[in-house]
């Protein structure tokens, strides 16, 4: 079962969305850490075995360039444009629906 840790720029309405679909779901406010760096968001998602959810397309694919460089294994790398909740919900399950952790692991993915 892959589970999901959400950047702090993801709407926390996604997590009770998601977990009626039966999904695991992390926020970065219930886990106290807004504000913190990106590389150190993406380092607790690793810690906690998460894929990592965000908005922020940009500084995601540099630190997913850094993780590849340094040859270090993450839980996935998911980048997904701005869009109403209940449609973000919507991909994001079927997208996980149709995928593994094994098969997420170690990707960048768009949705």
């Amino acid at each position: 079962m892959i589970s999901i840790y959400t950047d702090e720029n993801i709407d926390v309405l996604l997590k009770p969305l998601l977990r009626a679909k039966g999904l695991t779901v992390i926020t970065t406010q219930e886990q106290m850490m807004i504000g913190k760096e990106d590389r150190e968001q993406l380092e607790h998602a690793i810690k906690l075995k998460c894929a990592f959810l965000t908005h922020n397309r940009i500084h995601f694919e540099q630190l997913f360039n850094e993780l590849v460089k340094e040859g270090k294994e993450h839980y996935g790398i998911i980048i997904s444009a701005r869009r109403n909740v209940y449609e973000l919900a919507r991909r994001i399950a079927s997208f996980l629906d149709r995928q593994s952790a094994k098969s997420i692991k170690n990707q960048l993915w768009y949705i």
